[in-house]
């Protein structure tokens, strides 16, 4: 079988399903010279971490046609000739006044069909098919800004699990595939968009107040120290997304972002997680978020801490579209 440009194609069976695969020889990452084929076979290696980390959610696509040394494609809605099986859910973007029938994933041949599509990155909502409007996933990011070393990142997330633990919250945490790490708490979906951002930036305050020297949550860039950790609320806005649990990312080290254990937060190396690493991790470890879903947690007491915290003077979270 050859693909419109001459290269042969290739055929994956992935569980009832067959998806073909064009161009599989073509390039996609430039350091070790991985794949289009590569990239789909990473995604078969971690076939129930990925669609535990997707299922359900809308998700927009980070597609890269030629590469991820090409252009970079942002895909809300569905790529066109998507097979009849591959679902999807409709959502309303106020601000253009216009819907958007996003990927939604159900199962691994959706995954890699969207692999088929140039997809390297895939970025769910925090929230699901049954009710888009209320998040079920809050999300703390640990952004470090362009002169923090690692190490601060790695003392940031010890004091946010200390608080987590102080809220009797499991957190689930994660190489973000870049220079930061995120933590993902499973939460019930009783709140909206601007109560879960609102009780993340409270979470936020309490870790800045423990380690004032390393952490900042001044809102524009410019303000913030670069050497500090930005603990980056603003991502349980409506319609902002992150790269999910085994996405890789689309630089030419085809880094992955990885599941960690807290005791990997001090020698984890997040450059070493890449498409040829994680598959033998994942084999050997299973996925580290695989019971995310056993325990959802309520923000009752960070909705405590916010209104104690606006009573004492702080600000609310800036407005979403600042």
């Amino acid at each position: 079988m050859a693909s419109k440009g001459g290269s042969p194609a290739t055929e994956l069976t992935v569980g009832e399903r067959t998806v073909r695969i064009s161009n599989p020889d073509r390039v996609y990452f430039p350091a070790r010279g991985e794949t289009k084929l590569d990239l789909a076979s990473y995604y078969l290696s971690v076939g129930d971490g990925i669609v535990n980390a997707l299922r359900e959610r809308p998700c927009m696509l980070h597609r890269y046609p030629t590469g991820v040394t090409g252009e970079k494609v942002h895909q809300k809605r569905l790529p066109r000739g998507a097979p009849d099986w591959v679902e999807t859910v409709e959502l309303h973007f106020p601000r253009w006044g216009r819907t958007a029938d996003e990927l939604c994933v159900t199962e691994l041949a959706s995954v890699i069909w969207a692999v088929q599509m140039s997809t390297v990155e895939f970025h769910p909502w925090n929230s699901r098919r049954a009710d888009t409007e209320r998040p079920d996933e809050w999300r703390i990011d640990l952004d470090p800004m362009p002169d923090c070393p690692f190490d601060r990142v790695r003392r940031v997330a010890h004091v946010a699990h200390e608080v987590l633990n102080d809220l009797g919250v499991q957190g689930f945490p994660k190489t973000s595939g870049g220079s930061g790490l995120h933590v993902y708490v499973r939460i019930e979906p009783e709140w909206g968009f601007q109560d879960v951002r609102r009780a993340a930036f409270a979470f936020a305050r309490e870790v800045e107040r423990r380690a004032p020297e390393d952490v900042t949550t001044t809102w524009w860039r410019k303000d913030r120290d670069p050497t500090t950790v930005f603990v980056d609320y603003n991502q349980n806005t409506r319609d902002h997304t992150i790269a999910s649990a085994y996405s890789v990312r689309g630089n030419p080290e085809a880094t992955v972002s990885t599941p960690i254990r807290w005791d990997e937060v001090d020698d984890v190396e997040p450059r070493e997680l890449t498409i040829a690493t994680v598959p033998a991790r994942y084999a050997d470890l299973g996925d580290l978020h695989a019971d995310i879903d056993a325990t959802a947690y309520r923000l009752d007491t960070l909705l405590e801490w916010a209104e104690r915290d606006e009573a004492q003077g702080a600000e609310p979270p800036p407005a979403e579209d600042a």
